[in-house]
């Protein structure tokens, strides 16, 4: 069976400050996070990369990033665009980002034809979550991908410690993510601001800006590593319509992934293993983080978890 690594990277970055964090490089020889995540994917068997872009920044990426990945995995591309929305809406007045992970999924509708899973092109997930997924849309996803036996769409996703998933430098947003005894993923709250206090208890609020209590720092939370059937785009496509008749005119909403996943869980028409990780994570969300990431990667190549040179 053939798997698809996409990876989105149209994020406008606005907690970064100056410059592209996705480009930004952390390897000896000019790598980036995205080249890694490319590298472990290879590794653990997915055939094809699609990298989700802003089209104003797509001859920057090919130069920077896809000619020199394409040499290690076939790369292709899809837009996300503000005004890439469903016939009969428009974009309102004074909006001026995409609107979210869950649109830019749906820009890979025509171009992924098989299961694929879906990364963030700034968050560095280590090898594990690539290998058990894929493992599993090899071996256990349901084979016609659409949930005919069993009348749901079959996913998965790998989960990841949240205290593996902290900034040092402030809040992130992590889905948290609640599962049963059989290790399926009963909901996922996209919660925002995310920081360990010094009393090493956990801060967090929701999408409104209200405290989120009881949140741990063992809680399994969702890195958007996910594993998905390709016709779980159709299925996308449809809560976006239903998404804008509701927030099309909320200048901010945004109709994100793990949102979308919850609702097909919760609506009974999905669902998803959660399949543990136990790397680290780590990633570029503030400028200050940079150094950290360079230095983690330094320490892996030491390690022999990479070559000191992905591109050689």
């Amino acid at each position: 069976m053939k798997t698809t690594l996409v990876i989105m990277a149209a994020g406008i970055g606005s907690r970064y400050g100056v410059g592209i964090k996705q480009l930004e490089k952390v390897g000896p020889g000019g790598e980036m996070i995205i080249d890694y995540s490319a590298y472990d994917a290879k590794e653990a068997g997915f055939d094809k990369v699609v990298c989700i872009i802003r089209k104003d920044l797509e001859a920057d990426f090919r130069e920077v990033v896809g000619d020199r990945m394409s040499t290690l995995i076939p790369v292709e591309y899809a837009f996300q665009e503000l005004d890439n929305l469903p016939e009969g809406f428009t974009v309102p007045e004074g909006r001026n980002k995409p609107w979210g992970t869950g649109q830019a999924v749906i820009a890979c509708k025509g171009i992924v034809n098989e299961p694929f899973c879906v990364i963030n092109a700034d968050d560095y997930y280590g090898k594990e979550g690539f290998k058990v997924v894929h493992d599993y849309m090899v071996n256990h996803m349901n084979a016609d991908s659409d949930g005919a036996s069993n009348g749901k769409f079959d996913m998965c996703m790998a989960g990841f410690q949240l205290k593996n998933t902290l900034s040092d430098n402030g809040g992130v947003t992590r889905g948290v993510c609640k599962a049963d005894d059989n290790h399926m993923l009963t909901k996922v709250v996209e919660t925002f601001d995310i920081k360990q206090e010094a009393d090493g208890s956990i801060s967090a609020v929701d999408e409104s800006k209200n405290p989120v209590y009881g949140i741990t720092s063992d809680d399994i939370v969702s890195m958007n590593l996910w594993g998905l059937p390709v016709k779980f785009l159709d299925e996308m496509e449809k809560g976006f319509v239903e998404f804008l008749k509701v927030r099309g005119t909320d200048l901010k909403s945004e109709y994100l992934l793990p949102s979308v996943i919850n609702d097909s869980i919760q609506k009974g028409t999905g669902t998803v293993r959660v399949l543990e990780s136990h790397d680290k994570w780590f990633g570029v969300t503030y400028h200050e983080d940079k150094e950290y990431v360079v230095e983690n990667i330094r320490k892996l190549i030491r390690d022999g978890v990479y070559p000191e040179y992905l591109y050689v």
